[in-house]
């Protein structure tokens, strides 16, 4: 049990490598939190830094949620593989919230919870993928597109996985990505939000 607390901690310090900020910083960029929304995510990043620093900062959180999951596969022996596979994926996505190498200033996980989810259960990323994509050509909103398939999230992973740790990790996963979001959802309701504009590529 040693070992696996160990890679919780460690998925928890993967997640706290902000992908925007590491980005930004080596290509002489505006520091993100500093931005439009002041969150260092990739759409932040791609208003303000353009399409090259966004598809990188997008790979990279999605590559950090990937490779937490995969060590925390790879170490655990245990009964306990679910839980531990669960915790290691809500810490990756903790450590991208907050960040302990940024003031604990961070994102708002989406990219890092589906590269996570994507080694956990592909088939459940995958249809969350499709969903926000979906949402996104629809609305053409990133916010509201992310909002409506966190709430979803619970909900396919009880659907194509049937594990009650997964279940339960998603739904607080759920519930922190709608947290996170509170700011969008106050701009949507009052008609401020961003839209991602026909000039963007769609990340």
């Amino acid at each position: 049990m040693y070992i696996e607390s160990l890679v919780i901690v460690l998925a928890y310090l993967i997640g706290s490598l902000s992908g925007a900020l590491i980005v930004t910083k080596m290509m002489r960029l505006p520091d993100p939190r500093t931005q439009g929304s002041g969150n260092p995510g990739a759409t932040n990043v791609l208003r303000h830094g353009g399409k090259k620093a966004a598809i990188i900062t997008l790979c990279l959180d999605i590559l950090k949620g990937s490779i937490a999951v995969l060590v925390a596969k790879f170490v655990t022996t245990s009964a306990m593989t679910d839980m531990i596979l669960a915790g290691a994926t809500l810490a990756v996505f903790l450590g991208h919230l907050y960040p302990i190498f940024f003031n604990f200033r961070g994102g708002k996980g989406v990219a890092t919870a589906f590269g996570a989810l994507l080694m956990l259960t592909w088939p459940v990323s995958l249809a969350l993928l499709g969903t926000w994509l979906i949402l996104l050509l629809l609305f053409r909103y990133s916010s509201l597109a992310a909002i409506l398939t966190a709430i979803l999230t619970p909900v396919y992973m009880f659907w194509l996985s049937g594990v009650w740790e997964y279940v339960f990790m998603s739904f607080l996963i759920s519930a922190l990505l709608i947290w996170r979001h509170r700011s969008n959802i106050h701009n949507l309701v009052k008609g401020k939000e961003d839209k991602v504009n026909s000039q963007q590529t769609t990340i």
